[in-house]
């Protein structure tokens, strides 16, 4: 990942350091190699680190290319034979602890501002409301209007066309053109992802983006959080009504429709032209096809194919939902 908004605090890690850092003996014959940076078992690289705890992840794991994986123990065997192991009883924090040292600063939302002088923006016909923060090293697309109390931190960049209403705030984010975003909402902080630890709350650290594509609405106090490790993304022309909630690392598709506060969680994945009824949650790392409808209120616990129409909680076949009622 490209990382625009978190530099790296080291350029790399030893092998010897993970050990060292997650107190562990060195439980392998591996040299010490240099591992450069940290990311997800998907789309992790050869000196890079990753961690593995998951069976929805059973298939990444198999196919895994990172040099070093901190994995649980009653998943190692599907993890790739070629990737170095180290056993923990609790990877995720194991392996966020290596993300701490690389990237200190991702726990936390960054306040400071450096103001940009907006008569910059003037031949650009860029329209800045009252009280209004942008950080100087934002960019904004021509034709742009941004609403009143507005705040644009550091490196965000916005497309061109673009209304972002009063009250918004944008930071470790990419817009497109012609996106829309009313008043009250919040893009790019930190994720609710955290676990404890000798009972002390344990902040996972979010190295990744907010990716809002082209033509994308949003609509007023939505939030969306910027992903853990890899980039939360609102795919073209996909609507958000008032009140939603997207947690880090979700991908939602093209033309996707979702109403008044529903509820995505963390890591799920989003098929396109998907429709999804007010108050509606979606738990974390399930895949929800394209062209699915699910009704309001429902309850979305398990993966759902395309073309499926749903309802309920738990959210099953509009046709048993139906029948259920008689």
């Amino acid at each position: 990942m490209n990382n625009l908004f978190f530099k790296k605090a080291k350029k790399f890690i030893t092998f010897k350091d993970v050990l060292s850092i997650l107190n562990k003996s060195n439980e392998s014959n591996t040299k010490n190699s240099k591992l450069l940076d940290v990311n997800n078992i998907k789309e992790a690289k050869s000196n890079e680190i990753t961690f593995f705890n998951n069976l929805n992840y059973e298939k990444d794991a198999k196919y895994c290319k990172a040099s070093v994986c901190i994995v649980s123990e009653n998943v190692i065997k599907y993890l790739n034979k070629n990737v170095t192991p180290i056993i923990s009883k609790n990877p995720l924090i194991d392996f966020y602890k290596i993300v701490t040292i690389f990237y200190p600063e991702s726990c936390f939302d960054n306040e400071k501002i450096n103001i940009s002088n907006k008569n910059n923006f003037l031949k650009k016909n860029i329209i800045i409301g009252n009280n209004s923060l942008i950080d100087k090293s934002a960019k904004i697309g021509n034709n742009t209007k941004i609403g009143n109390n507005v705040i644009i931190k550091s490196n965000v960049h916005i497309g061109k066309n673009c209304i972002i209403g009063s009250n918004v705030i944008i930071e470790n984010s990419l817009l497109g053109d012609n996106v829309i975003i009313k008043s009250g909402t919040l893009i790019g902080q930190t994720g609710f992802g955290f676990n404890f630890e000798k009972k002390q709350r344990v902040k996972f650290p979010h190295i990744g983006r907010v990716i809002v594509e082209n033509n994308v609405q949003i609509g007023s106090f939505c939030t969306i959080d910027r992903g853990s490790l890899t980039d939360t993304v609102i795919g073209e022309f996909t609507s958000l009504d008032n009140q939603v909630q997207i947690a880090h690392n979700v991908k939602i598709g093209n033309f996707c429709m979702i109403a008044a506060q529903s509820g995505i969680a963390g890591s799920t994945i989003i098929g396109n032209n998907v429709k999804i009824g007010g108050q509606t949650g979606v738990s974390g790392h399930l895949s929800i096809g394209n062209n699915v409808k699910i009704g309001g209120k429902s309850g979305v616990i398990a993966d759902i194919k395309d073309n499926q129409i749903v309802m309920g909680y738990p959210a099953k076949s509009i046709r048993d939902f139906l029948t259920d009622k008689k």
